[in-house]
């Protein structure tokens, strides 16, 4: 006969519902997605549409977190000197008459 501590090595298989109501743990703070419980590392092993989800919101994690970064203008100076580039070379394309 075998003892109930021969599965131990294995977690316990656990249903998509019950995996759902951990994925606000695996994201609040910042978190990666990843989930350290073997139960839910197995659960993302054999379920295509969980992995998927968890794929779904971290690229939306991602993609959130740069909306969050700052943007860096150019200088006026920046823009000047474009303007300046842009006028010399009409300057230097303009058709030369002679006298």
């Amino acid at each position: 006969m075998t003892s109930n501590n021969s599965n131990s090595k294995f977690p316990a298989t656990i249903s998509c519902a019950e995996f759902q109501e951990q994925l606000p743990d695996l994201f609040a703070s910042g978190g990666n997605g990843i989930p350290e419980d073997p139960a839910l590392v197995e659960h993302l092993k054999v379920c295509d549409n969980c992995s998927a989800l968890v794929r779904d919101l971290q690229y939306i994690a991602d993609q959130a977190s740069l909306l969050l970064q700052p943007t860096l203008e150019p200088s006026d100076n920046v823009w000047k000197k474009i303007q300046e580039g842009m006028d010399s070379d009409r300057i230097a394309a303009a058709p030369h008459t002679s006298e």
